[in-house]
């Protein structure tokens, strides 16, 4: 789960972090008054969309008057703002930050990941922030710093002294960066979160250490133990077919092509995919039913995958462990009437009962195609596209 900027910059305020004094707007006259209330003489008129590059994008701008802010809330709110995250359809603008303006001297960047190789929440960090960070890992990933942190012990105190010099920060400010980064740690542990990432974290004409921007993303698995973080859900960002599918407990992933994709387990829903993808196809979606998968939870699958106006066909791909095949079939049979099925529907099954499962498509009366193993499953629904 994602949250909004001025949502991340509120959690990291409580783990001692300073940040920006700034005002969540939803509207023109919300901004003025926003800006009215904090005072000074330059503000930040930033849009609020969960994906980065919002700067390149021309959702962060400057402004040195209320008039001026007025004008560029305006020009902001309501654009569809594309960046490298949204892709060539961009994000709709429905809210904004207006923030004080602030003195940057120095621009830095800290993030914070699971690190699958070392099995360890990892700190990384460069002098090199702001809108090119991306640029930087790829073209010069030695500018990238990092240090695995020991779950027991916790981001040092010479770990993070060694991390912001590493990084530039100045000696008079060692002691800010250090409470920073222990405290963005913190934040990413204790809120368990996927990713902590503060770009740029500036330091100020007067040495200050400060976080501009804050992104912090969450296990959606841990949100139970987090409701005020549940409560920061914005369903506007988040795409209509996938919180459909939320609702079902159905794993549901949007993607360009035009194959849908329903299988029970991850593992075999991202080996159809490669598997569509290696004869020549596009998958539609990602789309796990899991091992309880009952003929509600199918229906509901295909009805999901079927506003999809580019599907041209459907693959099911089921190994029945867990999940019985002959339930798969009673729910890919219920479905397919349910929904008055019109593209071409390959079904390929294997495991527990999967005999009976495949007499009940043969004798449904509906026109799905059979297939035995994983490659002809795709030869045939990438044919099916072609023929649709």
């Amino acid at each position: 789960m994602k949250i909004h900027e001025y949502q991340g910059k509120e959690i990291l305020k409580r783990f001692g972090v300073p940040v920006p004094r700034g005002i969540p707007c939803f509207s023109v006259e919300d901004a003025v008054k926003a800006a009215e209330s904090l005072g000074g003489p330059v503000w930040v008129v930033k849009a609020q969309i969960h994906a980065g590059g919002r700067g390149k994008g021309g959702g962060v701008k400057l402004a040195r008057s209320i008039d001026e802010v007025r004008q560029l809330s305006s020009e902001i709110l309501g654009m569809q703002l594309v960046t490298h995250q949204t892709g060539s359809q961009g994000q709709k603008v429905r809210r904004l930050l207006i923030e004080e303006g602030a003195d940057i001297a120095t621009e830095l960047y800290v993030g914070i990941v699971v690190d699958r190789g070392t099995q360890r929440v990892t700190v990384m960090a460069s002098s090199e922030g702001g809108m090119d960070i991306e640029e930087v890992a790829a073209s010069t990933p030695e500018k990238i710093h990092k240090v695995a942190v020991d779950p027991v012990q916790g981001l040092l105190d010479g770990e993070a002294d060694e991390l912001a010099r590493l990084i530039g920060v100045p000696e008079a400010s060692i002691p800010q960066a250090r409470s920073v980064l222990q405290g963005l740690y913190k934040a990413f542990w204790d809120t368990d979160a996927s990713l902590a990432e503060i770009n740029p974290l500036i330091i100020t004409g007067k040495g200050d250490v400060v976080a501009l921007d804050a992104k912090l993303n969450f296990d959606s698995n841990a949100l139970y133990r987090h409701a005020d973080i549940v409560e920061m859900r914005d369903l506007d960002e988040e795409d209509p077919a996938e919180i459909e599918a939320s609702k079902f407990d159905l794993a549901y992933i949007q993607l360009d092509g035009n194959i849908g994709c329903l299988v029970n387990g991850a593992g075999l829903a991202m080996a159809t995919m490669d598997t569509i993808k290696l004869f020549g196809g596009e998958p539609a979606n990602f789309l796990d039913v899991g091992g309880g998968a009952t003929t509600e939870k199918v229906t509901e699958a295909f009805k999901i995958m079927l506003r999809n106006p580019n599907l041209k066909a459907i693959l099911v791909n089921i190994f029945g462990g867990i999940m019985r095949c002959d339930v798969i079939a009673e729910g890919v049979i219920a479905a397919s009437k349910a929904v008055g099925l019109k593209v071409p529907l390959v079904v390929r099954m294997k495991g527990t009962n999967e005999e009976i499962g495949r007499k009940m498509l043969a004798e449904s009366g509906l026109p799905i195609i059979s297939a035995d193993t994983m490659g002809e499953a795709a030869r045939k629904v990438v044919a099916a596209t072609k023929q649709a």
